[in-house]
């Protein structure tokens, strides 16, 4: 048994990975739809760069950027929700000694989240 970090608390383990996290449980569709996400929003960064570069019109940028923001929103919602189906509910339901650091981890991600 091993320990890692969960909201700033050390917590046991099961994994044998030592102090790299893992994902408990990770869907080949929602991994494979995420990189998807990843892609379409790095193609957009890509895009923004181009705008700067051919000093294009700054109203044309930030709304570029705005739609870069809600893409990594989005991206970060379909995260999370795999994060509590997964990650926090096998933490809550392995006993009580992650059960707090996992309360705390949520938390925090759901206060950061929130900005």
């Amino acid at each position: 048994m091993s320990s890692k970090r969960i909201g700033g608390k050390v917590a046991s383990t099961n994994c044998a990975c030592g102090n790299e996290r893992k994902a408990t449980g990770v869907d080949p569709e929602i991994k494979a739809t995420t990189l998807r996400r990843l892609a379409r929003i790095a193609g957009q960064i890509r895009g923004l760069e181009k705008m700067v570069e051919q000093e294009r019109y700054c109203a044309d940028i930030l709304l570029q950027i705005s739609s870069v923001q809600e893409a990594l929103r989005g991206t970060s919602r379909h995260l999370m929700r795999n994060h509590l189906k997964h990650c926090a509910t096998d933490a809550i339901k392995s006993g009580p000694e992650t059960v707090e650091a996992m309360y705390d981890e949520l938390l925090d991600l759901v206060y950061r989240h929130s900005r």
